[in-house]
């Protein structure tokens, strides 16, 4: 029972995985917008006001994580060494 499992699984991952690559590919860009009765011009140019996401609050997040992950770390091992 054992072995046929483990001869299995290896086939039926690999086919899980290529089930879900498959489906993860990315869309095309979006057709260019028509010259008539459209805004702008017939051309794709990028805004002029920037029209970028900020990322301010998520790099801080994100530093501030990580800061606490690390000194986590740091705490643990010290505490780790003093049992010693």
């Amino acid at each position: 029972m054992k072995k046929t499992f483990k001869s299995l699984i290896l086939p039926l991952m690999l086919l899980a995985f290529m089930a879900i690559a498959q489906s993860s590919f990315a869309q095309g860009p979006p057709p260019p917008p028509s010259g008539v009765g459209s805004k702008g011009s017939s051309t794709n140019q990028a805004p002029s006001n920037g029209g970028g996401a900020p990322i301010g609050n998520g790099t801080f997040i994100l530093l501030t994580l990580a800061a606490a992950y690390a000194g986590r770390k740091v705490y643990v091992v010290k505490a780790a060494g003093n049992q010693e």
